[in-house]
């Protein structure tokens, strides 16, 4: 599997997009800004979105991709693009987004019979399967919102694992330390001079990701994302100066991992 980094910053500024992952060509986790510098056709290709969370940062191309791809798709009779989430974070988005004011209900446009979206629920722990022997695992988080995280799985059962926006989560880890892991990213929000925020916000910051990471069993590459525009530098150096096993790096817009096959 490949994953290209639309966005992954925790705001937006010059060269700075909002959480989005776009998996091979077909799959999105999260929708944040980054989604929009994608070419229309790519943004067709796009069957499936995975939400973490109702956060803004995270669902605002929803909508504009809906509204971009509604021609194109539907004269060459492709089936609605599934949006998977929590039923919480679909109902946020039913209610905050696609309700007639905000934006058109595109569950229900160009007609009820044929629409560009379709929601469909899921809850943590539940494995779906995607094309190709891909499957993905929803995986528990905590923030301030109901959240998840996610793994990607390929077919020999090798993962990636994203974690969401969350704060300390054990059962994330547990689960983590069972899987063949081969690569994470993970938030960090803010530096640890903001600890009482990250507290309050359920994010993680230097500190805390260190206590979190010890959880697990082996090495392993991670990546860190989220953080705010203009604090990447300070961040990154108490990351760093929290000594660990992992391989731990900053992640960039346009970067693309390639993980398994």
């Amino acid at each position: 599997m490949q994953i290209r980094v639309l966005g992954c910053s925790g705001s937006i500024a010059a060269g700075s997009r909002t959480t989005s992952f776009l998996v091979d060509d077909d799959v999105l986790v999260d929708a944040g800004t980054g989604v929009g510098d994608l070419a229309l056709d790519e943004l067709a290709r796009i069957d499936d979105i995975f939400v973490s969370h109702s956060h803004l940062d995270h669902v605002l191309a929803i909508a504009l991709l809906a509204d971009s791809v509604k021609r194109l798709r539907a004269d060459v009779g492709r089936p609605p693009i599934r949006v998977h989430a929590l039923a919480e974070t679909l109902h946020a988005l039913r209610t905050h987004v696609f309700n007639g004011v905000i934006w058109p209900d595109f569950t229900r446009l160009p007609s009820p019979e044929r629409p560009i979206l379709c929601f469909e629920p899921f809850a943590v722990g539940d494995r779906l399967a995607l094309s190709r022997g891909r499957s993905l695992e929803v995986l528990p988080a905590a923030h301030t919102v109901p959240a998840v995280g996610f793994a990607l799985l390929d077919a020999a059962g090798r993962a990636w694992a994203y974690s969401g926006d969350t704060g300390p989560v054990p059962a994330l880890w547990r689960r983590l330390a069972e899987m063949d892991l081969r690569g994470l990213i993970v938030e960090t929000a803010f530096g640890d001079d903001e600890r009482e925020l990250a507290d309050v916000s359920r994010h993680l910051c230097p500190t805390l990701l260190r206590d979190e990471l010890a959880q697990l069993r082996r090495p392993v590459d991670v990546y860190i994302t989220h953080i705010k525009p203009g604090m990447v530098d300070a961040v990154m150096s108490q990351v760093a100066a929290q000594a660990g096993p992992h391989r731990v790096s900053a992640l960039h817009t346009g970067q693309c991992l390639q993980f398994g096959e």
